[in-house]
């Protein structure tokens, strides 16, 4: 339900999402709760954004954290980030989606975040969520930095999209197929993108979720909707020019994913301590839903005559 609407008032011509995620990106833990480059305090800024999605009004169907989860792929950061995102997703009844991203280790991210075997093998998995189906697939390449999809993985995707789901598919990856701001970057781009656009031709895949880039970016990929989340652990200031773009501490943020039968819809929400002025009270919102549609927009949508 979006905010400040009731079950039996629509402001607007579009009916409430169906589904709401999260979306959160590169927390970069460390072991012990060292700070990145002696800099980055990212299990502080990880708990602000933790503390943020929980004023979150709607209750989302799933929190997805699309990769970089341990900056080093040690044990004690993945269990440190277990401990910090499970109680909040178990307080909100909602699946933690964990996607393997190019600093995370396949081994120690499957034994210490999914309580399984620790091998090299992919890190996948798919979910229904009361009709929509997210796939994460795994981009990591183990010994690298670049993203990209195996033969293998790409059949078993294949084989998952072959049926259509009632909400259709998301997917969510660390690597995300498009061209970033900064050109050299393009460097640890997602390999073999041509193939995973023949997988998804024809498919019921509405979106794709991804990070790696430490800032918000959108785009397209094979006529699909790419969307991607900040990090929360730090960002970058593509205003500067490339080769001056580096970490900086500000501008954390995460994704809000409201999903419809018409369309999706990506809100950046910011993670910073700001006071809220000039709110909407309970009171309006009651006052505008007893309105007939018509007296709402006269009340809210006329210009006073100057």
């Amino acid at each position: 339900m979006s905010t400040g609407e009731s079950a039996a008032v629509r402001f607007g011509r579009y009916a409430p999402p169906t589904h709401t995620l999260i979306h959160v990106s590169d927390p970069h833990l460390l072991a012990g709760g060292a700070r990145l480059g002696d800099r980055f305090d990212v299990d502080a800024t990880l708990a602000r954004t933790l503390a943020a999605i929980e004023r979150v009004e709607a209750r989302p169907d799933a929190i997805v954290v699309t990769g970089d989860l341990a900056d080093l792929g040690e044990p004690d950061a993945y269990r440190r980030l277990r401990a910090a995102v499970e109680p909040v997703a178990e307080r909100l009844n909602a699946p933690v989606v964990w996607v393997a991203g190019n600093h995370d280790e396949r081994p120690e991210f499957r034994a210490h975040l999914l309580d399984a075997e620790p091998t090299e093998e992919p890190v996948t998995g798919v979910w229904d969520l009361g009709g929509l189906r997210l796939v994460a697939v795994d981009t990591s390449v183990p010994g690298w930095h670049h993203g990209d999809i195996d033969p293998e993985q790409l059949a078993w995707l294949a084989d998952v999209l072959r049926e259509p789901a009632p909400h259709g598919t998301l997917l969510a990856m660390h690597h995300p197929p498009v061209p970033s701001h900064l050109p050299f970057f393009d460097i640890l781009e997602l390999r073999h993108q041509e193939e995973l656009a023949a997988v998804l031709a024809g498919t019921d895949v509405r979106g794709i979720l991804a990070g790696h880039l430490h800032y918000s970016l959108s785009g397209t990929f094979a006529g699909i909707p790419v969307s991607v989340a900040s990090a929360t652990c730090y960002t970058m200031d593509v205003a500067l020019p490339a080769p001056e773009v580096n970490g900086r501490d500000a501008a954390q943020a995460f994704q809000l994913v409201h999903v419809r039968p018409e369309t999706i819809t990506h809100t950046v929400v910011p993670v910073v301590e700001a006071e809220t002025v000039d709110a909407f009270s309970a009171e309006w919102v009651a006052r505008m839903a007893a309105l007939s549609p018509e007296a709402r927009l006269e009340a809210f949508s006329r210009k006073p005559e100057r």
